[in-house]
C-alpha cells in the first residue's frame, strides 16, 4: 500500500473512488469521490467543494 493512500478514520480501510450522487435544491449531479467501502463515508476535497459543488449551488440559486 502506498504512503499516499487515504484511509477511513472510522474503519481504517483504504478509500476507493466511487461514483456518488449529490443532491441540492431538487437537482442532482454525480462525481467520483474517495469513499470507504465498509461504512460508505465519502471524502469531499476542497477542490470539489469550492469548485463544482459551489458552481452548481450558484447556478441553482440564481434561477
Amino acid at each position: 500500500m502506498s504512503e499516499n493512500t487515504v484511509k477511513c478514520v472510522k474503519c481504517g480501510v483504504a478509500l476507493v473512488l466511487t461514483k456518488t450522487v449529490f443532491q441540492y435544491m431538487g437537482r442532482s449531479f454525480t462525481h467520483d469521490v474517495p469513499t470507504c467501502p465498509k461504512c460508505g463515508a465519502a471524502l469531499i476535497d476542497r477542490e470539489l467543494a469550492k469548485g463544482k459543488m459551489a458552481e452548481v449551488e450558484r447556478q441553482l440559486e440564481d434561477k
